[in-house]
């Protein structure tokens, strides 16, 4: 397992969130590297190409996969949220490092933030909206 350092400040990192997941993203100029959570994106995502694509969709709309190295750090949730959550992160870097980037972002829809989380359980209830068997009698 390679280690990856990373020193980096506030203003140079892109939160993203979805569902239980949050990312923390970081670009640095390089040769297009993904390293989340010290590892490489590629086996991190078990070697899936749909969630590396979807985490370089907003680095291809301006030709900048091979231009920066991306560094996640990902906690919570399942692979899916957390692609969807370096995502965003990458987007709002992009809008940072380039104001002219917003735009072309919000119209591409990689601005937006999914809001759905998990439905709170209620009491009296098994699940958050599953109810006990009924019995008349």
């Amino acid at each position: 397992m390679e280690n990856f350092e990373y020193k980096f400040q506030k203003d140079q990192m892109g939160i993203g969130r979805r569902k239980q997941s949050t990312a923390r993203v970081f670009l640095k100029p390089g040769s297009g590297k993904i390293i989340i959570n010290n590892s490489l994106g590629e086996k991190y995502f078990q070697y899936n190409t749909i969630y590396i694509a979807n985490i370089l969709s907003p680095l291809k709309i301006f030709d900048l996969e091979t231009r920066y190295d991306i560094i996640a750090l990902v906690s919570g949730g399942g692979l899916t949220g957390q692609s969807d959550s370096i995502k965003l992160g990458i987007a709002r870097l992009l809008c940072k490092i380039d104001s002219e980037n917003r735009s072309v972002l919000k119209t591409g829809g990689y601005l937006k933030r999914d809001a759905r989380i998990k439905e709170r359980k209620k009491y009296g209830l098994k699940k958050a909206r599953k109810a006990p068997q009924f019995s008349k009698r």
